[in-house]
């Protein structure tokens, strides 16, 4: 199978696009559906490739009709295409995935499509599918056989300590076999042996450790199989599964900039590794940094206490709280409010990351007040890889906690 890159013809033409895109018109309002059709049709002419997927597929579902709409959004932007479907390659690694197995996820998906597309289907717009399709299948495999020359799809590991730090929120280190590069502000995927092929994301809440151990904070969702697993049952020796590390909220050079990070909930885990990462690197020596961690109320302010004793050992560092459900003197207010009162902060370098209504309001919040977009970073909520480079991030559930 030949493999497109971004320097190989572009993916489909002009033609092509406006078919694509013009199906979606037919189809949309029955995606859900034709994702359940699609998943059925799949494992009933190729069963082998039912065991790469977890015993339920809701969640499935919905990531293949977002990863779908996302390859049309982008199907007439070559790099961005060939970015995006890079990462989506790579990570499906983790999953078993291998080159033979595109033409029959593309065989069953164009006969999902034509079927709800009705009369409107058409050679041509087969064919339109077909090569759009096919160029994003192109660029996966080979992105999954280049990452395969470097590193493995999985790390096994283990955990060999379990906190809990507060109502439903555990401090879990595991120690992979092999040595496990990150760079601080990335997330993991991780699969637990309660819930096989059920992959979740968290992000370390350090910096890189020479003996490559991973400390996540967990915190139990209701109804979430990885999420209250981790929590609730498991033990120090109990193994997991990680995927390679992702995210590209990593530190950039500042140029002189100052810092400001802001974390809300379990978020504050990568916001922690970017601050202990640029007090390694000496940045905090030169440049102010803030930390805002915002909460509904004051119960729920998780890590404050850890970060107060992290701005007592680096005299650069200034940390605030805010609650915006509970009326405590100097803490009251929601993070965008409290942004507001103690900035400007148009000559800072902005790190974010929290639940998805945080996040969006606290994006708008630097937004008005004078903060380029090129200086706000944040991974999006959810299943980056289906939203990043591009788009807001998509409703909080127990998917991942970033």
């Amino acid at each position: 199978m030949a493999h497109l890159t971004a320097a190989a013809q572009p993916p489909v033409s002009a033609e092509d696009v406006a078919l694509v895109r013009s199906s979606l018109a037919v189809v949309g309002p029955h995606v859900a559906e034709m994702a359940g059709y699609f998943y059925d049709i799949l494992f009933t002419r190729y069963p082998q490739l039912r065991e790469m997927f977890p015993a339920e597929l809701d969640v499935q579902r919905e990531r293949l009709v977002r990863g779908l709409l996302r390859i049309v959004e982008l199907v007439d932007d070559p790099a961005n295409l060939v970015a995006f479907c890079s990462r989506l390659g790579r990570g499906h690694r983790k999953f078993g995935t291998q080159s033979a197995h595109y033409p029959a996820v593309g065989e069953c998906l164009l006969q999902a499509l034509s079927h709800y597309a009705g009369p409107a289907w058409s050679p041509a717009l087969a064919g339109a599918w077909h090569r759009a399709y096919t160029a994003a299948a192109n660029v996966m495999a080979g992105a999954a056989d280049e990452d395969a020359r470097h590193r493995p799809a999985v790390w096994q590991a283990h955990i060999v300590e379990h906190v809990h730090r507060g109502p439903g929120i555990a401090e879990i280190t595991v120690q992979p076999q092999q040595p496990y590069p990150f760079v601080a502000g990335q997330y993991v995927s991780i699969e637990t042996p309660w819930a096989p092929r059920l992959w979740r994301h968290y992000s370390p809440a350090h910096a890189p450790r020479p003996n490559s151990q991973l400390t996540f904070h967990v915190r139990a969702v209701s109804g979430g199989k990885v999420s209250n697993a981790l929590v609730h049952h498991a033990r120090p020796g109990d193994p997991v599964r990680l995927g390679p590390p992702e995210g590209d909220m990593v530190l950039r050079p500042t140029t002189g900039r100052d810092l400001l990070f802001v974390a809300g909930g379990t978020g504050l885990a990568p916001i922690r590794a970017l601050i202990e990462q640029a007090a390694q690197d000496g940045i905090g020596n030169a440049q102010e940094v803030s930390l805002f961690i915002g909460a509904r109320t004051a119960d729920e302010l998780y890590g404050l206490n850890d970060m107060l004793r992290m701005s007592q050992r680096y005299h650069w560092l200034r940390v605030r709280a805010a609650v915006s459900h509970e009326r405590i003197v100097g803490l009251e207010g929601t993070l965008p409010e409290v942004l507001a009162e103690f900035g400007p902060w148009y000559r800072h370098e902005a790190y974010l990351c929290g639940p998805p209504q945080m996040l969006g309001e606290a994006v708008q919040a630097l937004r008005r007040h004078g903060v380029p977009p090129h200086h706000i970073h944040y991974d999006p909520w959810d299943v980056p890889v289906l939203t990043a480079p591009l788009g807001p991030p998509a409703p909080e559930q127990e998917t991942d906690q970033l």
